[in-house]
């Protein structure tokens, strides 16, 4: 192993001699994208096997990614890169298949939701066609199911039923005999998302208890209510995960606390920033000022909670970054100097120097980025 680590790298170090670049393997990518776009170096490739019309807004792209792709667990997302205009594009998503999906057929599933305004989603639904190749980063997150079978209750609401599809196809594939509960909230019944999919599981993982609550059919809104979480047998017991709108992660969040589970058996993820919530001692406290990116040499400033991605971006700058919302690290840098305030904890960052995520971080008061 070691004798094959040393060639690899003598031979990554001569290429980066030859070819004067970062990755050499990514050389001849310009043409070997012509002959075929799944042989290219610089990211690994993944082509398009079908698209799935789920709801009118909602799509499933089964897609098979090349065989160097390390693979994935149930609850993960992955970031995608297309090129929209000449510009490539990042975004993060979460995968919708379980992993035995990909180890027997290798094959995955990324379910996307079209968002008004979005550029990458709306692009997604109208151009990507079967047969087309994207990026595909590595699989990371932390949104794991627990080592040892326990009682779960999900709590989903709207596309945030996606990496919770994952965990459960892998719980009736691995035939995880504990209690699991699903409360799945979406406006009406047209907007179930993976409706099929989820009877299916239903019906042959005698485990699962699935509710699927509409909260727009009647003239009063229907939310989660403290009754929902009551019924559902040794909740004190249970790993909870939570994935939706803010406002349900929110109210999902009060109720449990209220029901005496713990925080530590609480799993929450996003799929989209979080608006900043000040901590206590911030709450009256004026975001934004001045922002010095030092390797760009460039200053620009701020008001509101605009982040330091988005205060980069608007300067013309174009520094790495993924998801967006927190989840993927691909944005984080140095900051030298200053405080900023972390948009999904509410709370401050020290003075000095640290490492901090660009798309969730706002400046209060001068900060200076390496950037």
């Amino acid at each position: 192993m070691l004798a094959r680590n040393t060639q690899t790298n003598a031979l990554h170090w001569l290429g980066k001699q030859l070819f004067n670049r970062d990755d050499p393997a990514a050389f001849f990518d310009p043409l070997l994208e012509t002959l075929d776009p799944m042989l290219v170096q610089s990211q690994t490739p993944a082509r398009v096997e079908q698209v799935i019309e789920e709801t009118a807004d909602t799509r499933t792209f089964v897609l098979k990614p090349a065989t160097r792709w390390a693979g994935f667990h149930a609850g993960q997302h992955v970031s995608i890169c297309v090129e929209i205009n000449g510009v490539k594009r990042t975004r993060t998503f979460s995968l919708s298949s379980s992993p035995e999906l990909w180890s027997e057929q290798g094959l995955v599933t990324l379910t996307i939701k079209r968002l008004p305004g979005g550029l990458v989603t709306n692009w997604l639904h109208d151009h990507l066609g079967q047969g087309q190749v994207l990026g595909f980063g590595e699989a990371f997150g932390d949104f794991l199911l627990p080592d040892t079978p326990k009682p779960v209750l999900f709590i989903a609401g709207g596309s945030g039923i996606t990496p919770i599809l994952s965990q459960l196809e892998t719980m009736a594939a691995r035939d995880f005999r504990a209690p699991v509960t699903l409360l799945y909230f979406v406006r009406t019944q047209q907007d179930v998302i993976a409706e099929e999919r989820l009877k299916a599981l239903a019906s042959r993982y005698s485990a699962l208890t699935l509710n699927i609550i509409a909260t727009n059919e009647n003239d009063k809104p229907r939310y989660l209510k403290s009754q929902d979480l009551k019924a559902v047998p040794g909740l004190k017991a249970r790993h909870v995960f939570l994935c939706g709108p803010k406002g349900l992660m929110d109210l999902a969040n009060e109720l449990l606390h209220q029901q005496g589970v713990l925080k530590k058996d609480i799993h929450n993820t996003f799929f989209s920033s979080a608006a900043p919530t000040l901590s206590s001692d911030l709450a009256d406290q004026v975001l934004g000022g001045k922002v010095e990116f030092c390797k760009s040499n460039l200053e620009a400033s701020s008001e509101g909670d605009a982040s330091l991605l988005e205060i980069a971006e608007a300067s013309g700058l174009k520094p790495r970054h993924g998801c967006r919302m927190g989840i993927c690290h691909q944005c984080s840098c140095r900051k030298t100097n200053g405080t900023v305030i972390n948009r999904l904890t509410g709370k401050a960052s020290g003075p000095g120097e640290e490492s901090v995520q660009l798309c969730i971080s706002i400046p209060h008061g001068p900060v200076t980025i390496d950037v």
